[in-house]
């Protein structure tokens, strides 16, 4: 049966193509399905950056990660923008890189002013080799080691010290450096919101950052502390959150936590009121835009620092999600099929769960179309199977989708945060490529494993060799 839109339209792959005329169109990326270059071109193909996604998988193979160049920029410059319209103080935005961490997407939001948010040794790393000026990196991180505070000291970047076992230990080090170590302290707010139960992190009973009720002895500890310079205050609540209410409330708490920083003579500058915007990842999501979602923000801690009679902080964020994942889509190939009859078809392809383990993980919802038919009528409802060895690996249950052969192209939407950075070797599948596209130029910034790369650091002891 052929699907309808309620409208009557005969619905096809078009139906995920950003609703805009041009790109100078004010429209927030993190509210489309697609990234903003797609369309289809003349050969009934899906396009994006100007490049053939059929052609791209002829050249690199499938499974392949998309980036799209220009919608990555525009959100970042939506933020950078955003913060600079509605506070009236200074402001910095951080890549939550967290999201897809690699040196390319690193030096692009670099380029846009953007700093960085690293929460490992790795994220670190490979943020200073992509360039990023270590004053404008954050390491985050529950239980960071040793090896990896030393890193970030000697680099000369931002700790966020999560709670009194790291405090004590940074205490420890401090022979490393002739000078303070810069730090922030990560808070728990004890905000509730609507959003998976595995990534809400600012309710009480949560991993990461120090308890409220430790708050006297956390600020008189640091200020009695010459070798740490405290400058700032963290909080995060979550991830994937539509509401606004729950940033306005964390923002008012913060103000609140600046003002008890302050009679203990902990001199706080900054505040980071975290991240997590949400996006669009099926048609009846309806997160706000990035400039909503700003502007709420900024009013609250002016108007709570105008209260308190505080001078205004500079103001953090550290979006992830909303900054890339609908700049990324993942090209698949079709293989296998199987129909159980009067109960559904498989459609298999040639990822899985160790290219997009979100919906095994979460039970993450995407979109999906057929590349290469983009105006086919949709007429079949299909469950989207990986090819692990494992009846849990489904990428998308209930696909609608024209009706497709083995070799036909399928591309689901919304994959550039938690996707690759998420991957993994299970089965021994090696890792997909990656390219970064723009006007009509694709560029290879993650190379296809091999398996070579598989076994590259297997150790076969001599008595087992033959």
């Amino acid at each position: 049966m052929v699907s309808t839109h309620p409208t009557g339209v005969q619905l096809t792959g078009s139906q995920y193509l950003p609703q805009r005329l041009n790109l100078n169109e004010n429209v927030s990326p993190n509210q489309e399905l697609l990234p903003l270059t797609a369309k289809v071109n003349n050969h009934d193909c899906l396009e994006i950056g100007g490049c053939d996604i059929t052609t791209l998988v002829q050249q690199f193979g499938s499974p392949l990660y998309i980036l799209d160049e220009e919608t990555l920029r525009l959100a970042c410059q939506q933020y950078r923008e955003a913060f600079q319209q509605y506070y009236q103080g200074a402001s910095q935005v951080l890549y939550a890189s967290k999201a897809w961490n690699c040196s390319a997407v690193c030096a692009i939001v670099a380029s846009e002013g953007l700093g960085i948010d690293v929460v490992s040794g790795g994220e670190l790393y490979t943020a200073l080799n992509a360039g990023v000026s270590p004053d404008k990196i954050y390491l985050h991180g529950n239980n960071k080691s040793r090896s990896e505070l030393d890193l970030a000291i000697t680099s000369g970047v931002t700790i966020v010290v999560d709670n009194w076992y790291e405090l004590k230990t940074l205490v420890e080090m401090v022979h490393t450096t002739s000078q303070p170590i810069r730090i922030m302290l990560r808070l728990t707010p004890g905000i509730e919101c609507h959003t998976h139960e595995y990534i809400r992190t600012g309710h009480l009973d949560s991993k990461f950052g120090f308890d409220p009720n430790d708050l006297n002895e956390v600020f008189g500890f640091v200020s009695q502390q010459s070798t740490l310079n405290c400058v700032g205050l963290h909080a995060h609540i979550g991830s994937q959150i539509f509401e606004r209410q729950p940033h306005r409330d964390l923002a008012s708490v913060m103000v609140q936590w600046l003002r008890d920083a302050t009679k203990y003579g902990v001199n706080v500058t900054e505040l980071n009121v975290g991240g997590g915007l949400g996006i669009r990842y099926t048609e009846s999501d309806d997160p706000p835009s990035i400039e909503e979602w700003v502007k709420a923000i900024c009013e609250v801690i002016q108007a709570a620092c105008a209260a308190e009679n505080l001078p205004l902080p500079k103001l953090l964020s550290e979006p992830g999600r909303s900054l890339i994942a609908t700049a990324c889509v993942t090209a698949y190939t079709i293989g296998s099929s199987k129909v159980v009859p009067e109960i559904r078809t498989y459609v298999a392809v040639d990822g899985g769960m160790s290219d997009n383990p979100r919906p095994i993980t979460y039970q993450s919802v995407y979109r999906a179309v057929v590349a290469n038919r983009m105006s086919a009528p949709i007429t079949e409802t299909v469950t989207i199977a990986g090819k692990h060895c494992e009846s849990g690996d489904i990428l998308i249950k209930n696909a609608q989708l024209p009706k497709n052969q083995p070799g036909d192209i399928l591309v689901v939407m919304g994959t550039g945060a938690y996707n690759y950075s998420m991957a993994s070797n299970y089965n021994r599948l090696a890792r997909p490529a990656a390219v970064v596209v723009a006007n009509g130029e694709a560029n290879l910034i993650l190379r296809r494993e091999t398996y070579q790369d598989l076994i590259r650091q297997d150790c076969l002891p001599e008595r087992l060799k033959k």
